[in-house]
């Protein structure tokens, strides 16, 4: 339906010497492009994750969103770049109103379904997103295109096609701006942006069994699946880390919205050396002595004796 129409506008901006109908069919014709793209990412990201694709293929849709977004910059720099050069040297040509009109209505309708269709599948897919900014950024420009041909049929203001042309140009930059930049914060695996490493670490700490979180780790896989990954120094008996671990993954899912988590704990050394002053470690080696109880704390007692059978 796009490839189709954007066809119908070409040929129509070309007899009605419009250049923002010329624009809105160019875009057009990379709409067929990204959309198609799009749904490939998309079919291609449902394959089953694999030993060499642990993660599975959603990376491919950051990818699809990423070209989108460098495709909508470039769309946008190509129309900006005429506009301004047709306010510097406006056209001889008299714009012919009535077929820019309806060209512009029809593609309104056109961008207005596909938009539609879009839409629901937007919020968690960054590549289903690109194409519908894709789709939005047209539709807008129908509208700006319905404005030239009011003002230059009542008013004569055929200098309003080169603006429009520069409003679009803003737009689709606009549009594409916030795409690239989370495109390219999840391919460098940045920590999300709503997520605060510190928060995290401090909410582990809450856990009485944990003493230590070291190495933490937060990135997006893909948009709605956010990978974290630490290593804690906990205390307590071993038997007791298969509830803590469950305790930990539940919270972190709850609370931060975290869907793959990886733990690695570790036992707390046997002696809190901090807790032990240095000369009280060399009395202890140096006399032997049994006697803890006024030198040793009372918790620590047992393995300072292991540390003396040393």
């Amino acid at each position: 339906m796009i490839a189709g129409f954007s066809a119908v506008e070409l040929k129509v901006s070309h007899h009605s010497h419009s250049l923002s109908l010329v624009a809105d069919a160019g875009h057009m014709v990379a709409d067929v492009f990204a959309i198609s793209m799009s749904l490939l990412a998309a079919w291609i990201a449902r394959w089953p994750s694999s030993p060499q694709a642990p993660f599975g293929y959603r990376r491919i849709e950051i990818l699809a969103a990423l070209v989108n977004g460098i495709g909508l910059l470039l769309i946008a720099g190509w129309i900006g770049q005429e506009a301004i050069t047709q306010l510097q040297t406006p056209s001889e040509h008299i714009l012919l109103t009535r077929p820019i009109a309806l060209t512009a209505l029809g593609g309104l309708g056109v961008h207005g379904i596909n938009a539609y269709l879009l839409h629901s599948h937007t919020g968690n897919d960054l590549n289903l997103r690109g194409a519908f900014l894709h789709t939005l950024a047209d539709a807008l420009s129908c509208l700006g295109v319905l404005f030239v041909a009011a003002t230059v049929h009542w008013l004569g203001w055929q200098w309003t096609d080169g603006l429009v042309s520069c409003a679009i140009a803003v737009l689709i930059f606009t549009g594409a701006i916030p795409l690239i930049r989370q495109s390219l914060s999840i391919l460098l695996e940045q920590t999300p942006h709503n997520i605060n490493t510190a928060d995290i670490e401090q909410h582990l700490l809450t856990f009485g069994d944990v003493t230590q979180v070291d190495q933490l780790r937060i990135w997006t896989i893909a948009p709605g699946q956010i990978h974290l990954t630490a290593n804690l120094t906990v205390t307590g008996s071993p038997n007791r880390r298969d509830l803590l671990l469950n305790r930990l993954q539940t919270s972190l899912s709850n609370d931060f919205d975290i869907s793959d988590i990886t733990l690695q704990m570790k036992s707390a050394p046997l002696v809190a050396l901090p807790t032990l002053p240095n000369t009280k470690i060399r009395e202890l080696i140096q006399t032997g002595t049994t006697d803890l109880e006024s030198i040793v704390p009372a918790e620590t007692k047992l393995n300072a004796s292991r540390l003396l059978e040393r």
